[in-house]
């Protein structure tokens, strides 16, 4: 599937792609309305159809992704609430083995992702991997959102990469085609990036089930 010693860059998601997207499912699903409903004295479901409404307004957009943002517009402390329930953040099979395979065989590995720095932080804490990445970019350094195309030449900016010679992988379908807008040759979707939710539709794309789909790693050839 991937010609490894064709590639010398790794960029990487996060949420659905490294760790499981269950947790982020969950959190902005279930229990951020569940704890909304309970702030402000409103049943579930008066909290749920508020909530869900303000999502579909910003889905896709950089607001979307940011704590920040909806602290502001629910009017309740997001992070901590993400603190309450950060025993369910964990990493998809395989992921560590991956990175420690494509750190050996010389790969520059960057992560690249859409969460806000307060979930970075959150996750890089919980799960230790912040060491195995080359560089971390969240992509609210420059206010553009994996989704939008102009989002890849700011992660260029910040850490160069042979688009020729890079793979992404990312389980955002969206994120998925503005990369292969703007040439990125090598990419990759997540068949299951939710461990507890139906394996996904993933259009044109080539899949991974987990890591060990794309095992082993071999060093890239000296490009002369």
């Amino acid at each position: 599937m991937i010609n490894w010693t064709q590639i010398d860059t790794v960029l990487l998601d996060m949420d659905g792609t490294l760790l499981d997207l269950n947790f982020d499912n969950y959190f902005w699903l279930e229990y951020l309305p569940q704890r909304f409903s309970e702030e402000k004295n409103m049943s579930s479901e008066q909290a749920k159809a508020f909530i869900y409404e303000k999502y579909q307004k910003v889905e896709g957009t950089l607001q979307w992704y940011s704590t920040t943002y909806w602290t502001e517009v629910l009017g309740i402390n997001v992070v901590a609430l993400k603190h309450e329930v950060r025993h369910l953040v964990t990493e998809l099979p395989f992921c560590h083995e991956f990175l420690d395979e494509l750190k050996m065989a010389e790969k520059d590995i960057v992560m690249v992702t859409n969460a806000h720095h307060d979930s970075l932080n959150l996750k890089m804490d919980i799960t230790g991997l912040a060491h195995k990445f080359d560089k971390l970019i969240t992509v609210h350094e420059f206010s553009l959102p994996k989704e939008d195309i102009a989002c890849w030449s700011e992660v260029q900016k910040l850490h160069p990469f042979d688009c020729q010679r890079t793979l992404l992988v990312d389980d955002n379908l969206n994120v998925l085609k503005s990369a292969e807008q703007y040439g990125i040759a090598n990419l990759l979707a997540v068949y299951q990036p939710d461990s507890k939710a139906p394996k996904k539709d993933v259009e044109h794309f080539q899949a991974i089930h987990s890591f060990q789909d794309i095992l082993p790693i071999l060093k890239s050839e000296k490009v002369s």
